[in-house]
Parts: structure tokens; C-alpha cells; sequence
């Protein structure tokens, strides 16, 4: 066998071990055949189905890494998993010195489980890794913005349209955290080429960020409120809060609102929408292309269509 057909047979086989119901999807009818379907993997990893099918028949032979990040995450792959899909796909494995944004199965179970409340998920970088509808029917879908559009410092101090409005207070401490985190991140990882230029064009585009860069502050970015101006439901101010797991050098963005609020109203309301927005079918996006990469709708054409920040 080769080692395209390696890897579309490794490919059929983590998709049948996986059930609807822990990738967060409805289970539907009876199945013939244990596992995600074929269109189901293509909507958790924002590809089309046609790709899907070429890469498991052995006629796709060149996946990127970015679509190999997204079929490892759907797949929920293990550490050990991953390297080899990236080693049949002819990928050097992502290295142990730079950013990485891999999500652990035990850790996308815990995302799983919270599927009540708007969530996003970040890498050390303040790259945009995940989210759940929930947070997308809220604050945007990040897929129509191009991917250095989706971290959350470049968003906020490059100027882009963003849904998110904060108090004079509030953007003084979003910002003073997310720049200590990210000068903590550049200790942890002194070798990451992307990670430095982000640094370096953050600097060159923004005189607050060099300020903050220069100040030399420390800290984390933790807990803090904020409001999201929603085209269909209006404001909505939720509190955020900024988990990390250990052992796993990601940030988890949560959303949440007072039980009984106004805005624990508009949240229930959002879920609906998110839910039907998952029953849709996947985008047809191309063989090989990831919905929202490479050169995008202009996202200052429709400020909420941009995700948000944090």
C-alpha cells in the first residue's frame, strides 16, 4: 500500500471510532456504519466532503498543514496520532519549540461538556484555535475572516471591526494583560519565527502596543465583562473569563450571564440559532480549502461579521 493509501486508510479508521454524540453532533438516524460520516468530519474540520472523499480513496496526496491541524483536531487525535497523519501527508510534525494548537482529546471532552455557554479557544499566540456555535452565532463566524485576522491582539490593536465594545477601564486591562501574556509567551517559546514576526508587526502597527511592549508588564489575561452588539438580538454584556488546563498551554476563552438576566435570555435565544446553524450542511469550499483561509471577504465590509477579540 502506499502511503497515500495509508494515510486515507488511517483517516476512515479514526473517523469510524468516533460517535456523533462526543464530537458534540446529533446522532440522527440509525447508521449502517459506527463513526462520523463523511459529511460530519468535513463540517467539525471546516472542509469540503469531496476533499474528504479524495483523501480517503488516496487521490488527495498533498494536504497542507493547516488542513491536517484541522482534521487532527476534529478527529481528536492523540499526540502520538498526530505526528503520524503529518508523516503520511509527507508534513514534518509540528515542533515541541514553537506554539502549539493542538487540543488533547480529555481536553475537547471538557469543551463538550460545556456547550451551554459561548466558547472559544486561543493558543499561547492568542491564535484563534476552536470556538463552539454558540460563540460564533454571538460574536461572528471567524471562517469568513482571513486567518492572521483571527488572533485576538492583531484584532484589537490592529483596529479591525469587531462586535466587542469595552469601558475606557476595561480595554486598559484587556490590553496591558494580553500584551504580559504575550511577552510571557515569547520566554516559553524564543525559537518561534511566527510568534516574533507577530511581535514585530503588532509593534510596527500600533504605538499602545509598543508602549505596553516596552513597559515590561507582567501578568494574565483572567476574568473581565464586556459587550457584544449583535445585528439580531442587540447588546448583549456577558462576563468573560480566561481558563487554562494544565499541562496544556492553551487559553480558553468563556463567555457567561447572571441567571435570569436580559442577557442569559439572548444567549438561550443565540443557542437556537447555533443549533440550527449546525444541522446546516458543510460548505463546499473546494478540494483542499479550508472555509475562511487565505484571502477572504474584506471584513471591513461588515463589522459583524468579524469575531471578536477575545
Amino acid at each position: 500500500m502506499t502511503r497515500h493509501g495509508e494515510l486515507g486508510t488511517a483517516l476512515h479508521r479514526w473517523r469510524d471510532r468516533i460517535a456523533p454524540g462526543e464530537a458534540g453532533l446529533p446522532a440522527g438516524e440509525p447508521r449502517r456504519a459506527p463513526g462520523l460520516r463523511r459529511e460530519e468530519l468535513a463540517q467539525l474540520a471546516g472542509l469540503s466532503v469531496d476533499y474528504i472523499v479524495r483523501l480517503e480513496q488516496g487521490q488527495a496526496t498533498s494536504p497542507s498543514v493547516q488542513v491536517l491541524t484541522s482534521l487532527s483536531r476534529a478527529l481528536r487525535l492523540s499526540d502520538g496520532e498526530r505526528r503520524h497523519l503529518f508523516l503520511l501527508a509527507g508534513q514534518s510534525p509540528p515542533s515541541l519549540g514553537h506554539v502549539s494548537d493542538h487540543i488533547p482529546p480529555s481536553m475537547q471532552r471538557l469543551l463538550d461538556q460545556l456547550a451551554g455557554a459561548p466558547l472559544s479557544v486561543y493558543d499561547a499566540a492568542w491564535n484563534l484555535v476552536t470556538w463552539n456555535p454558540l460563540w460564533a452565532a454571538l460574536v461572528g463566524d471567524p471562517t469568513v475572516v482571513p486567518e492572521r485576522d483571527r488572533n485576538a491582539a492583531w484584532q484589537h490593536f490592529a483596529g479591525l471591526p469587531s462586535r466587542i465594545t469595552h469601558t475606557p477601564e476595561q480595554e486598559a486591562r484587556f490590553e496591558a494583560a494580553i500584551v504580559a501574556d504575550l511577552r510571557s509567551t515569547t520566554v516559553s517559546y524564543p525559537t518561534d519565527v511566527r510568534l516574533r514576526f507577530l511581535i514585530s508587526e503588532l509593534r510596527r502597527v500600533s504605538g499602545r502596543f509598543s508602549e505596553l511592549w516596552n513597559s515590561h508588564i507582567v501578568g494574565f489575561l483572567d476574568s473581565d465583562s464586556k459587550t457584544i452588539h449583535h445585528p439580531d438580538v442587540g447588546a448583549v454584556t456577558v462576563d468573560c473569563d480566561t481558563l487554562t488546563v494544565p499541562g496544556c498551554d492553551l487559553r480558553i476563552a468563556a463567555y457567561s450571564a447572571a441567571p435570569g438576566s436580559e442577557a442569559a435570555d439572548k444567549l438561550r435565544l443565540l443557542s437556537v440559532i447555533a443549533t440550527e446553524a449546525m444541522s446546516e450542511p458543510a460548505p463546499g469550499s473546494g478540494p483542499g480549502d479550508r472555509s475562511g483561509t487565505g484571502a477572504g471577504p474584506d471584513p471591513g465590509s461588515d463589522p459583524a461579521a468579524a469575531p471578536a477579540d477575545r
